[in-house]
């Protein structure tokens, strides 16, 4: 991020000590683009966990990305006698400033907007710069799959295996490359035991399912290490009778969205429960 930050501040030609008084209480630079137009101030600043944004594009319906959103709004301090900068040089600063740390332009209005993208430790970041009247709006997507802070109950997973003989648990979570449960599993696990406790006959397959990124044989092994730690957390520490589970891997093997984005690589990373017959 350093280095970053010093090819930014060569392009916009500022010090990172340029925030102005008349700056918002609490708003402050975006850390990827750490220096800003001179005579501007930081008027407003909005940073969501998980939203989506539209981003311009030059023909055709505009591309739309998700994950951590940050909205700055900069204003010219009029007061202060700063001459307001052109459309052009706006847009080409910011510009010059994202290819110089590695960015694709994607799209650009010469006089109104740009936007691009760039991958920072391994993650994909748009950012799109819009100059108006006075003012300069930057928005920031941080790629990245939301959070799914709500679980299906015993009763859906129910009616799901009735219908269709398999469901996916959502909140059955793993750090990256890992199998071991993280502890915001357990609400997910409480209630594939309250399945099995309901149902004494039910006898479950547990599948671990990876996205494509690595080897497609690493992915197998870690596929099947997680069904594995799920099967060995309901039955050590949920009481189901280990007799009635089962682990498989299947890694990529049985994607449900594209690998291409990260959106549908979070989709591939899941755990599923198939009823045995």
């Amino acid at each position: 991020m350093k280095l970053f930050r010093t090819c930014l501040m060569l392009c916009l030609g500022l010090s990172a000590s340029a925030a102005a008084k008349g700056d918002k209480p609490g708003c402050v630079d975006h850390p990827l683009l750490p220096t800003r137009m001179p005579g501007y101030d930081l008027r407003d600043c909005v940073t969501k966990e998980f939203d989506g944004y539209d981003f311009f594009v030059a023909k055709g319906p505009k591309r739309h990305e998700e994950g951590r959103f940050t909205f700055l709004t900069y204003a010219l301090d009029r007061k202060g006698g700063q001459s307001e900068q052109s459309g052009l040089a706006v847009v080409r600063n910011y510009e010059n400033a994202l290819t110089k740390i590695g960015a694709t332009i994607a799209a650009t209005d010469p006089q109104r907007w740009v936007n691009g993208k760039v991958v920072i430790d391994g993650k994909e970041v748009w950012v799109q710069a819009e100059k108006g009247n006075g003012l300069i709006w930057l928005r920031i997507i941080e790629k990245a799959a939301m959070t799914q802070h709500i679980v299906a109950d015993a009763a859906a997973f129910a009616k799901d295996l009735a219908a269709t003989g398999h469901v996916a648990v959502d909140g059955i979570l793993f750090d990256t490359g890992k199998a071991v449960l993280k502890a915001e599993s357990t609400p997910a696990l409480e209630e594939v035991a309250k399945l099995l406790k309901a149902d004494a006959a039910l006898k479950l397959w547990v599948v671990g399912h990876t996205d494509a990124v690595g080897r497609a044989e690493d992915n197998l092994k870690l596929a099947q290490a997680r069904a594995e730690a799920v099967v060995a957390a309901l039955s050590t520490t949920h009481g189901i009778a280990a007799a009635r589970l089962k682990g498989y891997g299947v890694g990529p093997l049985a994607p449900v969205a594209s690998n291409d984005t990260e959106e549908g690589r979070a989709k591939n990373r899941r755990v599923e429960l198939v009823k045995q017959p």
